[in-house]
């Protein structure tokens, strides 16, 4: 069988356990963030942060998080 999500499945596979990984949800990624739950959906949705799907809900790796924060940085100067 093919592993519904590749990212994951390529992090499961690169680091053989994902154990050590920190999951957020969208509430507790808006609140790091800054902005609204439903910016946090949008950006999920839109496929900028990617996310996991469980049951009805979200979770969001802290990597991404950093990561997609590390990418939105620019100089304004």
């Amino acid at each position: 069988m093919a592993c519904p999500n590749r990212k994951w499945c390529a992090m499961a596979a690169h680091s053989g356990d994902i154990s050590d990984v920190k999951f957020l949800t969208i509430a507790e990624v808006a609140t790091t963030m800054r902005v609204s739950k439903m910016t946090v959906y949008r950006l999920v949705h839109n496929g900028d942060l990617p996310a996991v799907r469980v049951g009805r809900s979200f979770r969001v790796t802290e990597k991404d998080v950093n990561e997609y924060l590390q990418k939105s940085f620019f100089d304004a100067g």
